[in-house]
């Protein structure tokens, strides 16, 4: 496979994630083996680069930025999200309990993989991972919001959500849900809004060339620490994408239903339960969710 084919299909992949509330494109990017080279690429800002921008060399920026690999990259993400936006909103409400299966088992291998870089002995990596576990628990936990969209806010959002998107563990599509603007963003992208999906765009850059220069220092100086805190979060945020659970509460906003607190059950604990379609289905997902990782990444290496 050519290496830009790897690419865009990393970034089709990442798209996928970063739709859906609880998966982090970061997570993809970090399975596919391409995720030091995105955060290098993006915290690429310095002095150096300036100087290169104000003498107008183009060769140098390419180069410097490594824009070959991010325009492939990039490509692979909006082809991803345009075309899985409404198919994913769909999904999601037809047969949630099929879908939160599916990345379940996603982000339970995820969060395996990523303890593999860390060492699980020294105490300081345990403390971050349990300060991670609460963190993402209790961010999974909270009542979703709803704002009043404004192109300031979207902006703002932009920047939150796509700091998220690249962090293994945290997904900037649960950010939104919580901020109350998921189905708002999304519902802009089926509809090609351009003023929102610019303006969200023009919050996503700057987000994403302030905070991956923290991110690549964090990395550098304290990689173990780091990768501990985000494992802790993806299990944390396990908690969030549970399949089996039960709506116990609802605020009405406009004309939608927003849930405000949810039950986790067991299924055989649902109402209407179904071996197949309430567990051995789900079940299967989940597997198929847990190995995909597995053979994602052992394909990423054969190609590398």
């Amino acid at each position: 496979m050519p290496k830009w084919l790897k690419t865009y299909l990393s970034g089709v992949l990442m798209g996928a994630a970063d739709v859906v509330p609880g998966v982090s494109g970061g997570t993809i990017a970090f399975i596919v083996g391409i995720y030091d080279r995105l955060i290098h690429a993006l915290s690429g800002v310095n002095k150096a680069s300036v100087i290169m921008l104000f003498k107008g060399d183009i060769k140098g920026l390419w180069q410097h930025f490594d824009l070959g690999f991010l325009l492939v990259l990039a490509a692979g993400i909006l082809t991803s999200i345009v075309s899985l936006a409404g198919i994913i909103t769909h999904a999601l409400s037809d047969y949630p309990i099929w879908v939160w299966s599916f990345f379940f088992g996603l982000i339970l291998a995820s969060a395996w993989m990523l303890a593999r870089e860390f060492n699980l002995y020294n105490r300081k990596n345990v403390l971050s991972l349990f300060v991670g576990v609460v963190v993402g628990a209790s961010l999974s936990m909270l009542v979703p919001m709803h704002i009043s969209l404004s192109l300031s806010l979207v902006f703002f959002a932009g920047m939150i959500a796509i700091c998220a998107m690249i962090l293994p563990g945290i997904s900037g599509s649960f950010l939104l849900l919580m901020m109350g603007l998921y189905g708002d963003i999304l519902l802009s992208i089926k509809e090609f809004n351009i003023v929102v999906i610019a303006v969200f765009g023009c919050g996503a850059l700057v987000g994403l060339l302030s905070f991956s220069k923290l991110l690549n220092w964090m990395l550098s100086r304290y990689r173990e620490l780091s990768m501990a805190m985000l494992t802790g979060v993806m299990l944390g945020a396990l908690v969030k994408v549970w399949p089996w659970k039960e709506v116990t509460d609802v605020m009405v906003v406009g004309d939608k239903q927003v849930p405000v607190s949810e039950a986790l059950l067991l299924p055989w604990n649902l109402e209407h339960y179904s071996m197949f379609g309430d567990f051995l289905g789900p079940l299967c997902v989940l597997l198929l969710g847990l190995f995909s990782v597995f053979i994602v990444r052992f394909a990423s290496n054969r190609i590398n």
